[in-house]
């Protein structure tokens, strides 16, 4: 990998992009990118957009210290990719392959080893990032831009692009050893996700089947294995967590065991059915194309519409929230009385020391956090108000001591939302480094949906 010239590459294309952001009209600024994992709606794109695609190379990766350096639009299947041709992998590498490095850093990004590296915007040593009006800083813990490097999760691009980042990588080995352990009571399940969130192992997440059906993976890398599963066609990851007690994966596999089925919506669009897996065959069963289908079907509202014409009133609930340790049975009391859908991911998160400078995204340090993510579509005969379930996750999360991602809807008063997302950091740094407003604010982007 010849860094000098995929470092002049990237050099010459930023300036690209600088001259072409400068002819962009007016503000709300937005990228031109192939790739979304946003689930909210938006007003449609004016003007011709801020086109990034290019920004999608893996520049260096340099195991013997510890790192890669990465452009912000590289997804996650590329970089990991690149990375395990060098016998390293990204410390925190998201479920989907189509989710982009840049992406998951902007916004949350987690995974089975969170519980060891934090989230994604902890793996980050230094970001190169493209401001409003064209001029691109270059961002550290320790540098005068110290406060955009820590304030830069969680803005969503309102605060700026991300264009190219230094992340850390770790080494692996060939083989990943799993364990599903079943539990049959809230209590007693969290118990032990504490106790094997403290024990040497790599990777640790958990699937929720229901009030007395819970079941825990414990990842370990080994350098041989008597066998490996395959879920990339036929077989599918997470109903083998309920078939089995334990299984070896290769490394890449493991990485990717929830890519095929997208966790397990493909039900969804029938995609776990034999006859429509053939179809579809391998390279279609993977969260690329489940990520069209979803955009086609937001844009035209199908599945709304016949909903209707059964009788039904539906609405999306979409979300990954965390939650500290201690109040993580509260929240599935609540979940399984109101939510009530089928499976829940469960991972682990021990933020680092360090983000309790994360000023938009704040998480306690000193706990031990519980991402739970759930989606699904419920529907009623009952209409409800706008966002009825989702406004219940949100004030419960809050009444909890939690965090909610943003990715997906939000329906906070602007109030509260300042509240928990630390309005008086963000609007310093929207002043210090978007002063013109060529961006949108975070609640008019995340909440108001513009």
């Amino acid at each position: 990998m010849n860094r000098a010239a995929n470092l002049a590459a990237y050099e010459k294309k930023k300036l690209q992009l600088i001259a072409s952001l400068q002819h962009q009209p007016g503000t709300n600024i937005r990228l031109v990118k192939d790739t979304s994992n946003l689930f909210r709606k938006r007003e449609p794109m004016h003007g011709p957009g801020l086109n990034v695609r290019a920004f999608n190379k893996v520049i260096n990766v340099d195991s013997e210290n510890g790192f890669a350096e990465v452009e912000g639009m590289t997804s996650y299947a590329d970089l990991t990719c690149e990375c395990l041709k060098h016998g390293v992998m990204p410390t925190v590498v998201p479920q989907l392959k189509s989710i982009t490095i840049g992406g998951a850093v902007t916004g949350i990004g987690i995974e089975s080893s969170s519980f060891k590296y934090g989230l994604v915007h902890e793996t980050v040593q230094e970001m190169d990032i493209l401001l409003g009006d064209g001029t691109t800083l270059t961002c550290t813990p320790e540098n005068e831009h110290q406060r955009l490097f820590f304030g830069f999760p969680n803005s969503y691009g309102t605060l700026g692009y991300a264009l190219k980042l230094k992340i850390k990588v770790v080494p692996v080995k060939p083989y990943v050893r799993l364990t599903h352990i079943r539990h049959k009571d809230a209590a007693a399940y969290f118990a032990d996700l504490e106790y094997r969130c403290k024990q040497n192992i790599d990777f640790i997440d958990g699937t929720i089947f229901g009030p007395d059906e819970y079941y825990l993976t414990v990842g370990e890398f080994t350098d041989s294995a008597p066998y490996t599963s395959d879920y990339t066609y036929k077989n599918i990851y997470y109903r083998s967590i309920r078939e089995r007690d334990s299984d070896y994966l290769k490394v890449e596999d493991y990485v990717w065991r929830w890519d095929t089925d997208w966790f397990w919506c493909s039900q969804y669009i029938f995609a776990d059915k034999p006859i429509v897996r053939r179809f579809l065959g391998p390279k279609r069963l993977n969260s690329v194309t489940y990520t069209k289908i979803m955009r086609w079907n937001r844009k035209y509202n199908i599945a709304y519409y016949l909903d209707l014409l059964q009788g039904f009133h539906s609405e999306a609930v979409i979300q990954d929230v965390e939650i500290p340790l201690d109040r993580c049975s509260d929240f599935l009391d609540f979940y399984f009385n109101s939510i009530k859908f089928m499976p829940v991911w469960v991972c682990p998160i021990r933020p680092l020391k360090q983000n309790a400078g994360f000023s938009l995204y704040p998480m306690d340090p000193e706990k031990l956090y519980v991402n739970f993510g759930f989606w699904n579509v419920i529907k009623s005969r009952e209409k409800m108000g706008p966002g009825h379930y989702n406004r219940l996750v949100e004030k419960k999360v809050r009444e909890l001591g939690g965090m909610k991602s943003l990715y997906s809807e939000a329906y906070y008063p602007p109030e509260q939302f300042w509240d928990i997302y630390n309005k008086d950091e963000y609007f310093f740094l929207k002043s210090r480094y978007d002063p013109e407003r060529k961006l949108m604010d975070l609640y008019a982007k995340c909440v108001q949906r513009q």
